[in-house]
């Protein structure tokens, strides 16, 4: 694996089970691992090789989910010399799973700002088609 995060790096990540009663949009994304175009998203680490996060295989968003991920496989992927890259903890920021666009696509979760983006355009479309003619 390329970047393997570090111990301590990993001791930040909360435990499995710690998060459960976080609503899923809430929860933190730790790390983010990649190779081509599968995306792994990591929530909570059992501190040895299970992980908790989202997938997506083959930027396949219609069956992307939630679900457990092992460390070590993840470390033993290699498909003719590259190998699964977990983003630098520089490049990084940990967020909400909702602030993650791949995530928020393929959950079809919309912010409160979208909703009444889109609000206000139905809004104006429906007044430009409205015509008020005087008699």
């Amino acid at each position: 694996m390329w970047n393997e995060p570090s111990k301590e790096r990993l001791s930040k990540i909360p435990r499995l089970y710690e998060t459960e009663h976080t609503p899923i949009q809430d929860k933190l994304i730790y790390l983010h691992c990649f190779i081509g175009s599968c995306d792994w998203y990591i929530a909570e680490f059992d501190g040895e090789d299970i992980f908790f996060g989202f997938a997506i295989l083959n930027n396949d968003l219609m069956n992307a989910e939630w679900g457990y991920i092992s460390f070590s496989e993840l470390k033993g992927i290699n498909i003719q010399g590259v190998e699964v890259d977990c983003e630098l903890e520089w490049a990084w920021e940990v967020c909400k799973a909702i602030d993650v666009d791949k995530i928020k696509q393929a959950s079809h979760w919309t912010t409160e700002d979208q909703i009444n983006e889109e609000l206000v355009e139905l809004e104006e479309s429906a007044w430009s088609n409205f015509h008020y003619e005087e008699e």
